[in-house]
Order: structure tokens, then C-alpha cells, then sequence
């Protein structure tokens, strides 16, 4: 087992993101780590934000660290032997269930001069390796440098071999560029050049820093964003009441600008991500405010100052901006005031605000050195199928296809943020089909940065150019004035594009309903050769694996033969995206324990995916706990292969299946992506229209996927 414990060279080093982001970047290793804090710095908190930070992000139980009264009363009273045989307890009792585990240090600060110490006696005491967290500014190696000496001297200084490494957290002094968040660990975002520049400058003082006895592991810059508040965090700060808490929650503060002259010289920052900060006498504003909303321009909020109210018939003209959930505060200080205390505000996460806590923690881990990180762990491990190594082997399996993928909701601006992230990063040549202009004013008012090199396709520019041969795919179905019409539709439009090979997957459905984007494939693209249906599957990212659920979006109530064929494509799909596929024909009897023509549909089914696909380990019916809690595995079916470690599970029909899924991603709290189609010629996926961002873009690359894998049969 081993024990990793970072060490924070003073106050603000953002140690809570560098543990969070090594954690992380463990698990897209098919690592999972366990987190210890094992003592407390704050006063009056009931329970731990960084601890309560890992439990969200990891969705993994662990220890409460030792209070802070309680670490100060035993170091008070000279039993500093006890309170490290406390901490010993609290880690044996993580390592029951790990293999590695990432220990939080102790911050010195003004108030608790004995931090160094104790987290050298920690270090010993738990025999765990050292990584020193330490901000950094490019502009100044030296200064940096010495904050980690000051701290190397606890342990051992650079000869020790318990010490490994050196992580640059909020470095500034890079270019705005290296700032940009990832949408899951992504190596490729590393500053390898930075890093040795930086090296070598600091090593012109500090020869042993930057050495392959103790290597600069990461250097993570600073980001802005990554850095905001949202507006619901802002309240207590300036001493503010809600006019009305609307989007608070989610609203994030990426500026602030006060308004103090004339409204018409002012008008260039009421901007997506502004918090608008004004005298609340300024009725000019708050009706700015209001319009801006109302077109679209997602504003962080509005906070009135100064000690009278705003004019509630001001207001009364603002219902629009408060029904679309314009966050709006008023606080009795000046404006100067507010604006002092705004730009005061802490840097740290707080404990509610789980989507910065994720961001953050991929932001961290896609700056750290995996090289390093495979080095240290030597192989000490048993790899697995995480969610987060599932979603870094899919972005960079998509970027490897390099995949020409049509969106044909073109001007929605969830689909244009997802396309601009994925033109970004490689995940895919994304086209979106709108009005280019459209586009561009979605972004504008979104605060969205278009690649240069994103596809924008004016529909009313190449209709006319499918009509023949739409007619010509679907004879004696329709004839051109009819295509023409279909072709309206932006999504018949893009399923041509497919058709006729110009693109090679669609993604629709941020607004569309299911049929909306099923429909023209089943029409125009068909079934593969080798089927004779489609169906889906979501993959159903569990904590400690991956699961893949089918047919839960397609087939109402299939026959034992096309049940048979869901095994097979899910089976192919699991393949496709590096799970080795283990597959229960779930029912609601395990093996002939029951009697039924639902349970002899799908024992039916099981013989004939067995004798079509030898190759596959096939095993039922069985009861969802006797395929995947392996004690009940066990008990109820002791031969199968499959009972207690299923990873592939196909449902009798649509009604268990879309039940499950649901009861389980909601229950559990578990993300799941999908639903991805499976059995067609050319692949088109399909979104929920409550998609969030992240969603559509692991669709994109689901599909880029799908259609390598398609490429290459």
C-alpha cells in the first residue's frame, strides 16, 4: 500500500484542488484512491470541506478528520504521540478498502505555527511519500523556489528519499490559453515546455529542484475561471438581501464592472458571465439589466447599492429578466464598499459547490505528469474500468478518429458550446446547420469563443442540392416537392448529409424529441447488413465501473430473437469502448426458478445469442441482484460465469428497462451517457433534452467512435 502526503508550502496554495486533482488523475488511470485529512484547521465547521468535496467528487465514503480543538488540546498538553496515533488509526481504517491513499497536510499559517512539524511527524508516522504544493509566478523562480526549501527542511531536504516530487498550483505568469477548462482529464493540456523553462530558471538558485530525485510533477496555472463565485455565494459577503435569488445558484461571476457614468457609455459590459454593480437610485441600470436578459445575454446578476431600496415600479417593468432568473441583491453599502468586498472574496471552493469542485479537480489532473505518476505507482495496483478513465479513453479515442460529426440544431447553445469545445480540443470536426449569423449572435451573447476553423452550414444554401436525391433514396415513398418540405427539417437535412457520406455521425435531440431524430435514419440510413433492428444502450457510470444497460430507449416489447440481437449489438458496443462485456438477460427470474412466457422469452433469447456469438459470455434469465451483487450471485445461480460480475445487462423490455435506468442514475445519483443507437448503417445518437454541455459533447465523441468502428469492419 501506498500513502502519498501533500504538503502545502503556506495559505492559498490551493492544496484542496491538488489533492482533489491527483485523485482524479489516479482514477483515468483505472486507480481509485482513497483521501484522508487527518486533522482539522478550522474552528467552527461541523464537518470538513475538503473531506466533503472528495465524497462528492469521488462518490467514495471516508473519515472525519480530528477536530481542530481537539488536535490543539493534545498538542497543548504535550501528547503529540497520541493525537499521531489517532491519525495512524483513521488511516487503517481508509486503507481497508485502498490500495493508495492521498493524505492532506497541515497549512502553516500565522495562527498554527506547528503545521511544518507535525506534518513531518506525519510523513514518518504513516510512511507515506512527500509532494511539496506550492504556488508559482514564471516572472519570479526564485522567490518560488524558496517557498519549498523552507518547507524541505522538515523533511529530510532534497536527499530524502521520501520526498518525490513538486506540484506548482495558480501559477501565473502563463498565457491566458493554458487556462481553458477540460471536459475530462486531458494530457494533452500539460505545459511540457513551460515546465522545463521554469525548471531550469529555478534551478539557476535551486539546483535539486526539478531533479529526477525531486521532479517538478505538475505546473497548473492560474485560471479566472475556475476562480469565480457563483452570485448565491456573494450574498453574506456584501451584506446583501435577495430582490430576487433566481439563477444564483448557477449564475457564476466571471467580472464585475460598476456602472458610475452615463448608461450609453456603459452599454459594452452588460456581457454573459457580468456582475452588474450600481447605485439602487439607478433605474437606467436595472431596466439595462432587465433588456439584456430578455435578449438573451445571460448576465451573472445585478446588485443595487447604497441604503435605499430600488423603486418597486422600476421592478414591475423587470418581471421578464425575473421569470428568465436574473439574480438580483441589494446591499445598504457604497458601491465602493461593495466593490472592496467583492474583490476580497476567497479563492477556496465552497463545500455546495460541487460542478467548480469537479471542474477544478479535471483542470488539476490534466497538468499533472502521468509519466511520474505511473513511475511511482510501479505497478502496485490493479487497474480498472473507471468512470472517469471511461470518459478519458472516449475523448481520446474520439480525437484519434478525427471524425466529421453534423449538429443539427445549429443555433442552440448548449449544441454551439459543445461544438466549440470539441472543434477545441480535436474530439471532433463538429458542422453545425444554422444561420451563421445566428451562431455568431448566440455565442456573442453566451460569451462562447468560436474556433476559427468551426463548420457553420446555411440549411437555405444546400437544400436544394438533396431534393433529387432523397427522392431517388426513398422511391415510390415521396416525390420532390415532398422532400423538399421534409427537408425543412434541419434534421432530415443533416441525416442526408450522412447518407450521402459528407459527415459522419449526427447528434440531435437538445430539442428535438427522440422521434424527431430517429424517424429520418430509420428512413434514410437503414440497418447494418448484419441486423435486422436498432436499439440502444446508456452506459451507466457507476463509482467503481461501468455498466452498459440496453435496450432502454428503442424496442417497446421484443421477441426472444430480436432480444437476442439487443445482446449481441450491446455486447459489440461494450467491445467497442474497452469493456470486456459480461452479459445477463435480466428477468424476473434467475435460471428456472420461475415459470412464465416472459421468463421463456428470455431464456429463449439467451440460447439463441449463445449459439449465434459462441464467443461471447452469455448467461440467463437472470434477477438483477443475482447478476450483479456477487454474493447473491452466488447463491442463486453457483455455475454461471456471468451471476454477481454482469457489466452488460439486457432488459425484457422497454418498460424495465427505461425504469431501471432512470430509478438507478436518480437513486443512485449516477451519471449516465447515452442513449447511444446501435444497429443502424451509419451512426446517429440521440440527446435528452435536458442534456447539459458535457453530455453532447461525450455524445459527440460516442458517435466520432461508433463511426471508426464502423470504418474499420
Amino acid at each position: 500500500m501506498k500513502t502519498i502526503l501533500l504538503v502545502p508550502t503556506g495559505e492559498g496554495v490551493g492544496l484542496t484542488s491538488a489533492c482533489l486533482g491527483l485523485i482524479y488523475a489516479l482514477d483515468c488511470q483505472g486507480v481509485k484512491a482513497g483521501f484522508l485529512k487527518p486533522f482539522s484547521q478550522d474552528e467552527k465547521a461541523e464537518s470538513d470541506r475538503t473531506t466533503a468535496l472528495y465524497r462528492h467528487v469521488s462518490k467514495t465514503e471516508t473519515v472525519e478528520p480530528i477536530p481542530y480543538a481537539k488536535l490543539n488540546h493534545l498538542l497543548n498538553t504535550g501528547e503529540t504521540d497520541e493525537l499521531l496515533e489517532e491519525a495512524v488509526r483513521l488511516h487503517r481504517e481508509v486503507a481497508r478498502t485502498h490500495d493508495i491513499i492521498i493524505v492532506e497536510g497541515l497549512v502553516p499559517n500565522a495562527r498554527d505555527a506547528f503545521a511544518s512539524e507535525i506534518n513531518a511527524s506525519l510523513a514518518q508516522a504513516l510512511d507515506a511519500k512527500v509532494i511539496f504544493v506550492s504556488n508559482a509566478n514564471i516572472a519570479k523562480p526564485e522567490q518560488t523556489a524558496e517557498k519549498v526549501e523552507a518547507q524541505l527542511r522538515y523533511f529530510g531536504g532534497a536527499a530524502s528519499a521520501r520526498n518525490v516530487g513538486v506540484l506548482f498550483m495558480r501559477t501565473r505568469g502563463l498565457p491566458e490559453e493554458s487556462a481553458q477548462i477540460p471536459v475530462t482529464f486531458a494530457p494533452d493540456l500539460r505545459l511540457v515546455e513551460e515546465t522545463k523553462q521554469f525548471t531550469q530558471a529555478i534551478q539557476r538558485t535551486h539546483a535539486h529542484i526539478g531533479t529526477e530525485h525531486l521532479p517538478v510533477i505538475g505546473l497548473v496555472p492560474f485560471s479566472d475561471t475556475l476562480s469565480v463565485p457563483r452570485v448565491s455565494d456573494l450574498a453574506t459577503h456584501i451584506q446583501a438581501s435577495w430582490i430576487n435569488e433566481g439563477k444564483s445558484n448557477v449564475r457564476r461571476v466571471l467580472h464585475s464592472s460598476l456602472i458610475a457614468s452615463n448608461i450609453e457609455h456603459e452599454l459594452q459590459k452588460f456581457i454573459a458571465g457580468e456582475l452588474i454593480i450600481s447605485a439602487s437610485d439607478r433605474i437606467d441600470v436595472l431596466l439595462a439589466a432587465s433588456l439584456a436578459t430578455s435578449n438573451g445575454i445571460p448576465l451573472a446578476g445585478l446588485v443595487l447599492a447604497e441604503q435605499h431600496e430600488p423603486n418597486p415600479a422600476a421592478l414591475a417593468f423587470c418581471q421578464t429578466a425575473i421569470k428568465n432568473g436574473l439574480p438580483i441583491l441589494h446591499t445598504p453599502l457604497s458601491t465602493f464598499e461593495t466593490t472592496q468586498l467583492l474583490s476580497n472574496l476567497s479563492n477556496e471552493i465552497p463545500v455546495d459547490d460541487t460542478e467548480r469542485a469537479e471542474q477544478v479537480t479535471r483542470f488539476v489532473s490534466s497538468h499533472i505528469n502521468m509519466d511520474w505518476l505511473v513511475l511511482l505507482l510501479n505497478g502496485d495496483y490493479q487497474p480498472r474500468l473507471s468512470p472517469s478513465a471511461f470518459r478519458h479513453e472516449l475523448v481520446q479515442k474520439s480525437i484519434a478518429a478525427k471524425k466529421r460529426i453534423v449538429l443539427p440544431e445549429g443555433d442552440e447553445h448548449r449544441t454551439i458550446q459543445a461544438a466549440a469545445i470539441c472543434q477545441a480540443r480535436g474530439i471532433a470536426h463538429c458542422i453545425l446547420l444554422a444561420k451563421p449569423e445566428a451562431v455568431v449572435e448566440v455565442a456573442r451573447a453566451r460569451n462562447i469563443e468560436l474556433p476559427h476553423d468551426l463548420e457553420i452550414i446555411d440549411p437555405d444554401l444546400i437544400r436544394e442540392q438533396y431534393v433529387e436525391k432523397m427522392v431517388e433514396l426513398r422511391k415510390g415513398k415521396l416525390n420532390a416537392l415532398q422532400a423538399r418540405d421534409q427537408l425543412q427539417d434541419t434534421v432530415v437535412l443533416g441525416t442526408m448529409m450522412l447518407a450521402l457520406d459528407q459527415v459522419d455521425g449526427l447528434v440531435s435531440g437538445a430539442v428535438h424529441t427522440t422521434a424527431n431524430t430517429v424517424r429520418p435514419a430509420f428512413q434514410l440510413i437503414k440497418t447494418a447488413p448484419e441486423y435486422s433492428l436498432v436499439s440502444s444502450v446508456f452506459f451507466m457510470l457507476l463509482p467503481d465501473e461501468v455498466y452498459v444497460y440496453g435496450d432502454c430507449a428503442i424496442n417497446p416489447d421484443p421477441d426472444a430473437e430480436q432480444l437476442a440481437e439487443i445482446a449481441i449489438q450491446s455486447a459489440d458496443s461494450a467491445k467497442a469502448f474497452g469493456i470486456d462485456p459480461r452479459i445477463a438477460m435480466i428477468s424476473y427470474s434467475t435460471g428456472t426458478s420461475g415459470m412464465g412466457a416472459d421468463v421463456e422469452k428470455v431464456a429463449k433469447a439467451t440460447e439463441i445469442a449463445k449459439q449465434r456469438r459462441p464467443d461471447l459470455l452469455i448467461d440467463g434469465p437472470l434477477q438483477y441482484d443475482a447478476a450483479s451483487v456477487e454474493s447473491v450471485g452466488k447463491s442463486k445461480a453457483p455455475d454461471s460465469k456471468v451471476a454477481g460480475r454482469a457489466n452488460v445487462f439486457i432488459f425484457p423490455d422497454l418498460n424495465t428497462g427505461n425504469t431501471t435506468y432512470k430509478a438507478v442514475q436518480r437513486s443512485a445519483n449516477v451519471v449516465s451517457v447515452g442513449p447511444m443507437l446501435q444497429g443502424l448503417n451509419k451512426p446517429v445518437n440521440d440527446l435528452s433534452r435536458g442534456a447539459l454541455v458535457d453530455d453532447i459533447v461525450f455524445t459527440i465523441a460516442l458517435t466520432a467512435i461508433q463511426a471508426e468502428q464502423q470504418a474499420v469492419q
